[in-house]
């Protein structure tokens, strides 16, 4: 199985004309405002000697924060352009990336294999993959965390369509982060409320934990404050 010929070709157009700096993309906040809080919900349920996986890591920006958090951190990304950014971004080396397609059950299995049961970071990509891809991608989810990881899943809300909608409706129409995403043809679908907890447990994974949160964008809005959109947050693993 792999995922559509479409969204392969709008990820890797996307990147390939992307400088590949942190904050250019619309979603690339700074770590402070993203991983760095997330992980205060994955943290009392992982067991932080096992290394963790950034699924769906564009440049990295969030991967080189989780590897100071994690004894090793890998980002994994279906753009080939995306994952050469990411070397790129880290000379140092502190993380290490891959890309995989996460529809693949056999590259996704051999992932597990050279890291063993692995902690997931899993930020706002399920909206993007298209419905039919998202079972597998969860089943990934799955696969890599094994019997002794734990994912941290994190998706926006059907509410997060009217604060980016009423951002581009400002004076002066969408802004040029946000005129990229149309560009490139990266729509994002609403996932269904209750859709995310039920993708996971059909991949055989228990919902820990959840909540409300807000994902912050590397966008202003009006205000001055950055851009947030409205998400929810997940916690799985086997019991």
């Amino acid at each position: 199985m792999s995922v559509s010929d479409r969204y392969r070709t709008a990820w890797d157009g996307f990147w390939e004309q992307s400088s590949g700096e942190p904050g250019e993309p619309f979603w690339d906040a700074d770590p402070a405002l993203t991983a760095q809080r997330d992980l205060a919900h994955l943290t009392p349920h992982a067991d932080d000697s096992l290394p963790v996986a950034d699924l769906g890591c564009g440049n990295g920006t969030q991967t080189r924060y989780l590897a100071t958090r994690f004894p090793a951190a890998v980002g994994v990304d279906l753009s080939a352009a995306a994952v050469a950014h990411a070397r790129r971004a880290d000379p140092a080396e502190v993380a290490s990336y891959e890309q995989v397609n996460l529809a693949d059950p056999v590259q996704t299995g051999a992932l597990h294999d050279r890291l063993g049961d692995t902690n997931v970071y899993m930020r706002a990509v399920l909206h993007q993959s298209d419905p039919e891809d998202r079972p597998a991608v969860a089943a990934a989810v799955a696969r890599l965390v094994g019997t002794r990881g734990r994912a941290l899943v994190l998706e926006p809300t059907g509410e997060a369509k009217t604060v980016i909608a009423e951002l581009a409706a400002q004076p002066g129409g969408p802004s040029p982060k946000l005129r990229r995403v149309k560009e490139n043809d990266l729509r994002p679908g609403e996932v269904a409320e209750g859709e995310v907890a039920d993708l996971l447990r059909a991949a055989g994974l228990t919902v820990l934990a959840e909540g409300s949160t807000a994902l912050a964008m590397s966008e202003d809005g009006p205000d001055g404050a950055p851009v947030r959109l409205p998400a929810r947050w997940f916690v799985a693993g086997r019991p």
